[in-house]
């Protein structure tokens, strides 16, 4: 080897050296500027509520501002694009509910980006769905509920904010475990859904507690059903679905995910402080007024439950023979 080439390798070797080393100093040192939290629904629901909620605390345990940005649009997918694209840099991650991250792929033919490709950070929250109707149905458990669909064939209808959504995949798993037809009337979001529910222009619907738990209290819907593993607190008289259909239940969530490739310490930085933010009187205490259980898991953990609810969702979308677009 000449002495030419040989101290052109020893030049590349340095600059990768130095290169790799600026790097490495870089996510020591991170955060350095403003992050943005990227919510793919519309303010005031509970993605852009938890989001905001968490956001306050956590810019003050990384010291940086940190800003949350509505991207609504095509099912939450225009957010996770956005952020899919952004820089793996750390500053600029997705909060989200299971849409964009576990059922998309299995809705669209070409989606424009990778559900798997992101990196986990963590799950913010768990929440629970229940069955509610309207207020002046004659119906009064989910055994009248089903007899009366079976009896009337498509007459019962339920609401949903979206094709694909959970509270809609979740009818889907009740109407083949009970073996009924009712129509599906699907919205553009959860709040137009609520409204005509309120307003008895639909029969009946799944919904996020945090949304029902007051106009159930008030009488303004029927409760017929919840659809957890396991009863829960603040209905404890309330039956579980899954007691009378084994395997109709949904775990309600909020996730924090990064774009791809951003480094495994970056998401762990970003997952140790918003369980920091989680686990603050103030924070767990504005969480669990909607419903919501603060949880703050691993990357690790976050990875595993959304390969758990990949298989789920497809399977239940797969069943329920709703095709991609």
């Amino acid at each position: 080897m000449s002495a030419t080439v040989a101290s052109k390798i020893s030049g590349w070797v340095v600059i990768l050296a130095l290169c790799f080393a600026g790097s490495a100093s870089a996510q020591d040192r991170y955060p350095t500027k403003p992050i943005k939290i990227v919510v793919p629904v519309t303010a005031g629901g509970a993605p852009d509520v938890v989001a905001r909620v968490v956001a306050d605390r956590l810019a003050a345990n990384l010291r940086q501002p940190v800003i949350v940005e509505n991207k609504p649009g095509a099912g939450e997918r225009i957010g996770a694009e956005y952020v899919f694209k952004a820089e793996p840099d750390g500053y600029t991650i997705l909060a989200a509910p299971p849409g964009s991250l576990v059922i998309s792929p299995f809705l669209e033919s070409r989606l424009a980006y990778q559900p798997t490709a992101f990196v986990p950070i963590t799950i913010m929250t768990t929440g629970h769905l229940v069955l509610v109707g309207r207020a002046n149905m004659p119906m009064s458990s989910l055994r009248e509920l089903i007899e009366f669909a079976k009896a009337n064939p498509c007459k019962l209808s339920y609401a949903s904010p979206g094709i694909g959504t959970p509270p809609h995949l979740t009818g889907e798993m009740l109407k083949s475990a009970a073996r009924i037809q009712t129509t599906h009337v699907p919205y553009k979001g959860l709040a137009p859904a609520i409204r005509d529910s309120l307003a008895g222009h639909v029969d009946f619907m799944f919904d996020n507690l945090g949304n029902s738990l007051l106009h159930i209290r008030a009488g303004r819907v029927k409760i017929f059903g919840v659809a957890s593993e396991q009863r829960i607190a603040e209905l404890p008289g309330v039956p579980t679905i899954a007691e009378t259909y084994p395997g109709v239940h949904t775990l309600s969530w909020f996730g924090v995910v990064a774009p791809p490739k951003t480094s495994p310490q970056i998401a762990e930085r970003l997952a140790q402080a918003i369980g920091g933010a989680l686990k603050e009187a103030e924070v767990t205490a504005k969480l669990r007024a909607l419903s919501l259980t603060p949880i703050g898991s691993s990357p690790a953990e976050m990875a595993r439950l959304l390969q758990q609810e990949r298989v789920r969702w497809g399977s239940v979308i797969a069943a329920a023979g709703i095709k991609p677009q």
